[in-house]
């Protein structure tokens, strides 16, 4: 996460951190930087296809000699499946990394896959039941419950051992989740369009068992197994509000034209 290419792309500019230094001393700091931090280098092939070999190598040096304190502080990695909120033919493999930001309050980035050129696809929120209880009838229609990911096995915290990974699961089955998409990659390979709500499954039947299957053959994962092990999780009701999409009638973004108010004056 920490070598992704900046969306702004400086390096590109030419006004990145390191963009005077040569490629010989990029590439050397690059290495010098990864032996001394101890990480282990990510191929220039790997990030940052189609640009020139010096950005690349800029953007290698970059990531090796920044901290990013906020990305380094998400420990935990969860891999799941979204579905729009007003099309649940329209699913997609969500791979987390999250901060416990308060007691009550986790906060996510999503991409795609968990590689080095994974794309950033969207954010998703994490709050408490008791969080979520408080919130206006309107607000509530835009989270979803994960009592069913949670006992499904179909969200997991892939490489962490069992123990641990049901101890997560146990506290995590309660909460609710607000999520966004900013990229629709089942449709376009750019992020064209507008931040799309997405919802989770509440029910066996509804996720795409070949979706899951290719998930947890390439992670050599098993959602079954899961499922087995959490059988001792309570299942808890949802709170009256979440998941509205059930009723059959949901909410969804949307681009709307208007005036633009506070407009400095012209001179």
């Amino acid at each position: 996460m920490t070598r992704l290419h900046g969306a702004s792309c400086p390096h590109c500019s030419g006004m990145g951190l390191l963009g005077s230094i040569g490629l010989g001393v990029a590439a050397g700091v690059a290495a010098a930087a990864g032996v001394m931090l101890g990480r282990k280098a990510v191929s220039t092939a790997q990030v940052g296809r189609g640009h020139p070999l010096k950005h690349r190598l800029l953007d290698a040096a970059a990531g090796a000699m920044q901290r990013k304190y906020p990305l380094e502080a998400m420990s935990t990695y969860l891999n799941g499946f979204h579905f729009y909120a007003d099309d649940m033919g329209r699913q997609v493999e969500a791979t987390h990394f999250c901060i416990h930001l308060q007691h009550d309050l986790h906060q996510c980035v999503i991409f795609d896959s968990n590689r080095p050129d994974a794309r950033l696809i969207g954010i998703e929120y994490i709050i408490s039941e008791e969080r979520f209880r408080s919130l206006p009838a309107a607000e509530k229609r835009l989270w979803h419950s994960h009592h069913y990911e949670v006992r499904s096995g179909t969200l997991m915290a892939p490489g962490i051992p069992e123990l641990a990974e049901h101890a997560y699961f146990k506290d995590l089955v309660t909460t609710y989740g607000k999520t966004f998409h900013t990229w629709q990659v089942d449709r376009d390979d750019f992020p064209y369009g507008i931040p799309q709500l997405m919802m989770g499954f509440t029910g066996d039947g509804q996720v795409d068992p070949a979706m899951v299957a290719a998930r947890d053959g390439r992670l050599g994962v098993s959602s079954e197994q899961r499922r087995r092990q959490r059988e001792d999780i309570p299942m808890p009701g949802p709170v009256p509000g979440a998941n509205a999409w059930e009723s059959g009638r949901t909410v969804q973004t949307r681009l709307e034209e208007m005036d633009l108010k506070n407009q400095a004056p012209r001179r």
